[in-house]
């Protein structure tokens, strides 16, 4: 048995994401006729009360695309330290729009408005314009840590006062959602742009959206062009969002359970002196005495991978192909280590 905990991109559809895959109507989405594609697109959008949305093959595009709309030449962009998008998006910010980069502390990943307000740059010759500020939920450096939406509304408010654009990474955003049982549409009404990843619990095979204004979306599709993100008859992909909208959002909260057994189990370890607080589906486990390379390797030769997340830090992610017989035998390898 190989339990694959390295990352929730490593699901794989499910019979019935399978089958509405095979018999989806389809189209040339660069010409706007895949009735999928457009069905997805309209269908996300509604959930979060805005008004229209782009399919496209990865969360690192549709980031990237938010970047590009909310930045020009000489501007500079606010995230936490820890960000997708500034740590594991291959320098984009920079590479694809010319901005720079305000990075801020946080706890658990997370930023606040008082720390956004003291970050906003002067008009000053010196320094770039600030024009966009990025969360993430849930935050991936974070162990998968979860904002509220109060948390967040101060933040929008600042954004106001200073003119900022507010775009949210919600690669995993319905781990957040089910957790929090908050109204997407709320969420949706603080944000100029959203970024939802498919591949990840909710088990698609590629692809990502992103919400916004229609003149954003308008603009977007330029974007996604020039990034070559134009895909035909991807309503064969769309279709696996579609299924896993209607049957896989609830089922996140069993990954969650499983995280947090899978961290109490961790926290048993002699070699393990802190487990992060596991929110949903993210365990990150600090190692002492053991370096992560070494701990892997072990755990690979009986069948368990994760990944390594900073010098003494492993992440374990758990997801629809992680069940309860997985479950189990981790326990067992845990107890052998």
């Amino acid at each position: 048995m190989i339990i694959d905990l390295r990352s929730d991109t490593v699901t794989r559809p499910t019979p019935g994401m399978k089958e509405a895959m095979f018999s989806a109507s389809i189209g040339d989405d660069v010409f706007g006729e895949d009735p999928t594609v457009n069905a997805l697109e309209e269908k996300i959008a509604g959930m979060f009360g805005m008004e229209a949305a782009i399919f496209c093959p990865s969360g690192t595009m549709t980031n990237q695309i938010a970047i590009r709309l909310h930045t020009r030449i000489q501007t500079e962009v606010i995230c936490h330290k820890n960000s997708h998008i500034y740590l594991y998006e291959g320098g984009g910010i920079m590479a694809n729009s010319l901005a720079s980069v305000k990075l801020l502390d946080g706890d658990l990943g997370k930023i606040s408005a008082e720390q956004v307000q003291s970050s906003i740059n002067p008009d000053d010759v010196h320094a770039p314009e600030t024009t966009l500020v990025s969360l993430e939920n849930t935050m991936n450096k974070g162990g998968g840590s979860i904002y509220r939406l109060d948390e967040v509304r101060p933040i929008r408010k600042v954004c106001n006062e200073y003119g900022l654009k507010l775009h949210l990474d919600g690669a995993r955003f319905f781990n957040a959602l089910v957790e929090t049982e908050e109204s997407s549409k709320d969420w949706g009404a603080q944000f100029d742009t959203i970024s939802i990843c498919l591949s990840k619990g909710l088990g698609c095979p590629v692809g990502s959206v992103l919400l916004g204004s229609k003149a954003d979306i308008k603009r977007a599709r330029k974007v996604r062009k020039v990034f070559g993100g134009g895909m035909r008859q991807a309503g064969f992909l769309s279709a696996a969002g579609i299924y896993a909208l209607d049957h896989q959002v609830e089922r996140l909260k069993e990954d969650h359970l499983r995280a947090r057994a899978l961290g109490k189990i961790l926290e048993k370890l002699s070699v393990v002196s802190e487990v992060f607080p596991v929110a949903t589906n993210i365990v990150i486990a600090r190692l002492d005495g053991v370096s992560p390379a070494e701990f892997l390797s072990n755990l690979e030769a009986k069948g368990v991978r994760g990944v390594k997340f900073g010098p003494d830090l492993v992440r374990f992610v758990t997801h629809y192909d992680f069940g309860d017989d997985h479950l189990n035998e981790f326990e067992k390898v845990m107890a052998a280590f």
